[in-house]
């Protein structure tokens, strides 16, 4: 059998997912990947098939999405080129975390294709969403669009929605708390994290920054560049997670039964429907980082509440669901 697993490269969340789903794929037969996207500072272990440019968003620095330079970035005339010289009849099964270039391919080409990702648990009506109808819900319908859709999400709002996929370097930690809070906000500049979380003179922060390239620290605040084993270190032993509105580290941190408190971006619609599931489930959420963000901080940290979820581990058992419905028939050995 031949695979084709392509993975949105714009965030952590997605690469973060495919290092724990990669193995088990190729345990089905020859996997090619492919990644588009320019935003991630953690990558795959295994070599990339194909690495495109697709169409990304850029962070800001002030809490919400760059449009000038997420505008630059664009090359429409490469996507163009890109979805419709992408060879896929050779595969078997199409595999999707809401990548475009190849979604579109696949379109164009006439062939099936299975989301495998967060954003399609959208595509039920159950899913959490603010109750003012916003355009973003084109994007999850035209993005990434797909024949077949396997979801996960903080609950199982449908049939083909799933719980969280927690990585097995997270379920392999023996959670501590030394007292710490771990920061992931990429959306916002170094100084103004510094700014605000100083202000809390009697807590450690630390803060994993996609800007920096070595560490430092100031006063009670220290900076660290982005890297998955220090991240995983710090949240397993953190008393909190304050963080952004994305998916995989929220959903994280609840499995290892931490605090967290969410700021999703400005803008970002996706961001506040997760912020909303997550309010749903106990969660605290706020909405931008300004004179009023110390007060509500101060306020979680003196809160010891935790929200108690169940995201067993049934990666495996998906897959091999999902490689026996959707794999081109004929094409499973054994």
């Amino acid at each position: 059998m031949k695979i084709l697993y392509a993975i949105q490269g714009t965030g952590n969340g997605h690469i973060s997912r495919a290092r724990e789903i990669v193995p088990l794929l190729q345990q089905y037969g020859e996997l090619d990947l492919l990644v588009s996207g320019t935003e991630a500072e953690v990558s795959l272990s295994q070599p990339l098939t194909y690495r495109l440019h697709g169409f990304s968003f850029v962070f800001g620095t002030k809490g919400g999405v760059d449009k000038w330079a997420t505008y630059k970035l664009m090359n429409l005339r490469q996507l163009w080129k890109d979805i419709h010289n992408l060879p896929l009849k050779q595969y078997d099964i199409i595999i999707n975390d809401f990548e475009p270039v190849s979604a579109w391919a696949c379109r164009v080409q006439k062939l099936p294709s299975v989301s495998l990702s967060h954003q399609c648990s959208f595509v039920s009506k159950n899913t959490p969403r603010p109750a003012k109808w916003n355009y973003a819900e084109w994007l999850f319908k035209y993005y990434s669009p797909t024949t077949h859709h396997i979801g996960f999400h903080f609950e199982r709002y449908d049939d083909f929605i799933h719980t969280p996929v927690i990585r097995g370097g997270i379920r392999e930690q023996t959670p501590s708390n030394k007292g710490h809070y771990t920061v992931y906000l990429p959306a916002y500049d170094d100084k103004t994290l510094l700014k605000y979380l100083s202000k809390t003179h009697d807590v450690e922060w630390q803060v994993f920054s996609k800007r920096q390239k070595t560490a430092y620290r100031e006063g009670n605040v220290n900076i660290y560049p982005v890297s998955n084993e220090g991240f995983n270190q710090s949240m397993a032993s953190c008393a909190g997670l304050l963080t952004g509105g994305g998916f995989e580290g929220p959903a994280e941190a609840l499995y290892l039964k931490k605090k967290v408190m969410m700021i999703p971006m400005t803008g970002q619609y996706e961001q506040r429907c997760n912020a909303l599931a997550a309010s749903r489930l106990g969660v605290p959420v706020v909405e931008a980082i300004d004179d009023r963000f110390v007060p509500q901080l101060n306020k979680w940290i003196e809160d010891d509440n935790k929200v108690d979820v169940f995201f067993p581990d049934e990666t495996g058992l998906i897959i091999d669901n999902m490689i026996k419905q959707y794999a081109r028939p004929g094409s499973i050995s054994g």
